[in-house]
């Protein structure tokens, strides 16, 4: 599934929460790890279908949690440039909007995105 695509799903459900794992995360974990993470430190249940999203300690590297048609998901994305843009707190949960989430997927700076000029009349 490309990182659009999860976008997508985002917003096709109003229910559907995005929550930002500050600090960084083992990419080694799995399924398995980061539903524990999720649960254990997060205090949330993986199982919601809600989006929960962890960051390697490169940076380049983050991973997408999510439950969905009855089974767990998880997408990866590697920067080949770059690192993703990150709260600056070791720990806690960040709650982002699927604008955001479709921001940090593309590698750009979520937390400060540049408005776009707006005419001042339309005369």
């Amino acid at each position: 599934m490309r990182s659009q695509g999860l976008a997508s799903v985002v917003e096709q459900s109003t229910s559907t929460r995005i929550w930002i794992a500050a600090g960084f995360t083992d990419m080694r974990c799995g399924f398995d790890g980061l539903a524990a993470k999720v649960q254990i430190v997060l205090q949330k249940d993986p199982f919601s279908g809600h989006v929960f999203v962890f960051r390697g300690k490169r940076g380049d590297l983050l991973k997408c949690l999510y439950w969905r048609d009855g089974g767990l998901c998880l997408l990866s994305k590697r920067l080949e440039r770059g690192r993703f843009a990150w709260p600056r707190a070791d720990g806690g949960i960040v709650c982002l909007t699927s604008a955001q989430l479709g921001l940090l997927l593309e590698g750009f700076d979520w937390r400060q995105p540049l408005d776009a000029a707006r005419p001042r009349s339309a005369l």
